[in-house]
């Protein structure tokens, strides 16, 4: 089927859509929840992806080094484990790899349209159904919508001043180009996150000079990471159960590090204690003979207040001798290179920025406009009265809309687990309207502000609010001072909820005139808009329980 076959050209509403769910987006968020669906019997799905594959971050993601830092048993889906991983912790283009695999096997291809850009959503009360506008003008219509557009997609550019006066080449780490040689290059990198502890060793033995730019150290672990056999992959593949049996083991580990260290940091900040001591000795290993670099690399704020990370060779690579470390600010850069506050040029011919991504911030969650039954920006209202969705998942105000990656959605361990949590939660959301007869579903207003009181609640005890993370500059926090990003609760409470949860928490609705079903309690009409609510005293980035 052709994007022209089912574009609609009248702009009037029609109450019969032209799908049931239409997902925004073929990554991982979007390809589990086109499986879950399917498999609970919803066949008419349409995903619309603007790139030419699936695969989302790691389809776009190229830079040297890229890999998972979760151990690849548990970043993957519990439903499709994969018993040929060369390492441990997979290079990128595996996981790549692995998302095409699913989604072929699964048979999910032939649902996708592919160079399809969402503009806007807008739901219509007269027909109960949301209008999709595309970027090149055409128009498609469905009864739900799910987002799945993820989180880091948009790249984060410092706002340094004269970056654009720069004349060599100026690469973020997310638009990596296949053909970049930095042979016998001066290089400059900005920014030392995750992404910058997997390619600085890449790149240190290539480079003439390498000058790392950080404003904030971040926590690094050591990383157990070995290649994996041929002998344990057939393994893998003839005893049943072996590589799930792994796989708890490796999701306990996660857990507990990446997890309850986190958001019980109250009830057990020994666990957080043991990490930092274990990020440290790290450091001191590799490089033993510098503690002139001890202090600079040893953060500030409390471990758990930005992603951690693991490595055996980061730190190792600042004792070469053609790799500086600087922490003075960058004052400005220059059409050569890079003047620093104290006064100090120096001179580059590549300039990288492993500078991150826009997360929960007007204009990238979501990624389009979405105008509500009350007729308001979603981007707009979450800017103005702090990020929230029940479950991470609905809102109050925007029936038979999903957001994969909402508010406290995600759980530390795996974007996975998130995903398949999600999955269950909005297919039984669109077949108990099926079952109801209902042709709009949205979660309740006093049970959503319920649960966003309960959820800022459990922030008290997070490390978020508790260990110094005002000095972490991590992209945790949104601008209110919020922690949106994490879930404060385990993946099996997310994933039991996600499965138990009651769905009279959400109020299914007919069209005015319509029979309602006799499930509907007689309910003939939409309930009135909820009114927003009073705008809530952002939480605070300060410390609670400092050390």
């Amino acid at each position: 089927m052709n994007m022209a076959a089912v574009a609609i050209h009248n702009p009037r509403p029609s109450v019969t859509p032209d799908h049931e769910v239409i997902i925004i987006g073929a990554g991982i968020s979007g390809i589990g929840a086109a499986i879950q669906l399917r498999a609970d019997g919803i066949k008419d799905i349409l995903i619309l992806e603007r790139s030419k594959d699936v695969g989302g971050t790691w389809r776009d993601n190229r830079y040297p080094g890229i890999a998972v830092d979760i151990t690849s048993f548990t970043y993957s889906f519990s439903f499709e484990q994969n018993a040929n991983w060369s390492r441990v912790f997979a290079p990128g283009n595996e996981l790549y790899q692995y998302t095409r695999q699913v989604t072929s096997k699964y048979g999910i291809y032939p649902l996708i349209r592919f160079g399809v850009e969402v503009a806007s959503a807008r739901f219509d009360l007269d027909s109960h159904v949301w209008l999709i506008d595309l970027t090149d003008g055409r128009r498609l219509s469905a009864r739900h919508i799910v987002s799945a557009c993820g989180g880091l997609i948009s790249p984060k550019m410092p706002d340094i001043e004269g970056l654009d006066t720069f004349q060599g080449n100026v690469i973020h780490t997310a638009r990596w180009p296949d053909d970049l040689d930095l042979s016998d290059k001066r290089v400059a990198v900005i920014g030392t996150g995750a992404t910058a502890v997997q390619l600085i060793p890449k790149i240190a033995g290539k480079a003439r000079q390498l000058d790392v730019y950080q404003r904030t150290p971040i926590w690094v672990l050591k990383k157990p990471d070995h290649s994996l056999p041929g002998w344990l992959k057939t393994l893998f593949r003839t005893v049943p159960g072996l590589q799930r049996t792994l796989r708890g083991a490796t999701d306990t580990a996660s857990e507990t590090l990446m997890v309850l260290s986190a958001i019980y940091y109250r009830q057990a900040p020994w666990l957080v204690r043991m990490c930092e001591k274990a990020g440290i000795n790290n450091l001191r290993e590799q490089l033993p003979n510098r503690k002139d670099l001890w202090e600079k690399l040893t953060p500030k704020y409390g471990f758990g207040c930005k992603r951690p990370t693991f490595s055996n060779d980061y730190f190792r690579t600042f004792g070469r001798d053609n790799v500086e470390l600087v922490t003075t600010p960058i004052k400005r850069i220059t059409s050569r290179g890079i003047t620093t506050e104290d006064g100090r040029s120096r001179r580059i011919d590549t300039l990288i920025l492993a500078t991150g991504y826009k997360t929960f911030e007007k204009g990238n969650i979501p990624s389009f406009d979405v105008i509500g039954s009350n007729n308001i920006n979603l981007g707009d209202f979450w800017h103005d009265y702090r990020y929230q969705a029940y479950e991470g998942l609905t809102i109050p105000g925007y029936p038979n809309f999903y957001i994969m990656l909402g508010p406290y959605a995600l759980i530390g361990t795996s974007y996975f687990k998130m995903v398949e949590g999600n999955a269950i939660h909005l297919s039984r959301c669109i077949r108990e309207a099926n079952r109801r007869g209902a042709s709009q579903v949205e979660i309740r207003q006093s049970v959503h502000d319920a649960y966003f009181r309960n959820i800022q609640k459990r922030q008290q005890n997070t490390v978020f609010l508790n260990h110094n993370c005002a000095l972490s500059n991590s992209y945790y926090f949104d601008h209110h001072g919020d922690a949106p990003m994490l879930r404060p609760s385990t993946s099996l409470e997310m994933l039991w909820r996600a499965k138990h949860l009651p769905m009279d928490h959400y109020r299914f609705s007919v069209l005015a005139g319509h029979t309602p079903s006799r499930h509907d309690g007689g309910r003939q009409a939409c309930e009135p808009h909820p009114q927003l609510p009073e705008k809530g005293i952002p939480a605070k980035q300060t410390d609670n329980n400092s050390q």
